[in-house]
């Protein structure tokens, strides 16, 4: 693209126009340049809110490519991919998902986590050969993010996963933007001009990282790797995870720390298992069979235990 168009394609997005309310933002003290941006920050929910029937449309599918065995792949440039790679980092450790479950691509890669690289972004090619290094398949969702929902590399990406089969989501902070043409599903949260023009880090990174958060935790909760509101899924991989672990079956069941302790060593920390044995009285492999039957979810184990009893 030439810089005349890459000029004239800028002009037109909501996230790069001036905001009215920040005008006189280099002329205020520390507090108020504060106060100017939180006011922006409220915003951002509120636009969010306003896309819901478009998230919900990704969750389901997200929700069936993993009931298939599919994976979820986020794939971006700059903030956006750093925030993709957060999201599905995190997955691991709050839900025991396998690290290949969710995985997050940053154009450039690794390094570019660290340190800009955002010549990367202008290659539609690049996005294409990311998918491949992941062996993309038809049973995976890619969900592309871009502020601005122009940049190329997405797009690439977004055009392949399509000719491949994949599910496509677009995440912009644009309406009508090129990724939303392009992909299956749109997610378009409208945040307007930045409080710092172009620096879509701020309003329209936060709606992505709101929205990311509601692809996966929605997604997973679906799976049944939540009990109530609990996260009974979670890995106890260090000393804070072990007492979360421990706190979390003491809320589920209203048993003492010593029981939720001597269960967890009995299951090898299996938060989900050692709810279920206490809950109901089941040794523990009467439990793992009650839960497989269940396909997991917690509740319907513990629920069909008790109209058993009953």
């Amino acid at each position: 693209m030439t810089n005349d168009a890459l000029l004239n394609a800028l002009s037109q997005l909501v996230s790069e126009g001036r905001n009215p309310e920040t005008m006189d933002i280099d002329l205020l003290s520390s507090q108020q340049i504060l106060a100017r941006m939180n006011q922006q920050d409220a915003l951002v929910p509120l636009a969010v809110e306003k896309v819901i029937p478009d998230i919900a449309l990704a969750v389901d599918a997200i929700t069936q490519a993993f009931k298939q065995g599919g994976r979820l792949l986020y794939l971006g440039a700059g903030t956006s991919g750093r925030l993709g790679v957060l999201d599905a980092s995190e997955c691991p450790p709050t839900f025991g998902t396998d690290p290949e479950m969710v995985v997050g691509i940053i154009a450039g890669g690794n390094d570019a986590m660290f340190r800009a690289k955002e010549g990367a972004e202008d290659n539609p090619a690049l996005g294409e050969q990311d998918l491949i290094a992941h062996n993309l398949t038809s049973q995976d969702v890619v969900v592309g993010i871009a502020a601005s929902g122009r940049t190329p590399y997405v797009i690439g990406a977004l055009e392949y996963a399509n000719q491949l089969g994949a599910t496509t989501v677009a995440l912009s902070c644009n309406p009508a933007s090129d990724i939303a043409n392009i992909a299956q599903i749109a997610i378009s949260p409208v945040v307007g001009p930045e409080a710092l023009t172009g620096s879509t880090r701020l309003k329209s990174g936060t709606a992505q990282k709101l929205v990311l958060n509601m692809l996966t935790t929605a997604s997973m909760i679906r799976l049944g790797k939540s009990y109530e509101n609990l996260m009974v899924d979670v890995k106890a991989t260090n000393a804070k995870l072990v007492a979360r672990a421990t706190r979390i079956v003491m809320q589920a069941t209203d048993c003492n720390k010593q029981q939720a302790q001597v269960t967890l060593k009995e299951t090898q920390y299996d938060v989900k298992l050692s709810i279920l044995m206490i809950l109901t009285g089941l040794d523990k492999q009467q439990a793992h069979q009650q839960l497989h039957q269940q396909d997991g979810f917690l509740r319907k184990a513990v629920i069909s235990k008790s109209q058993e009893s009953e």
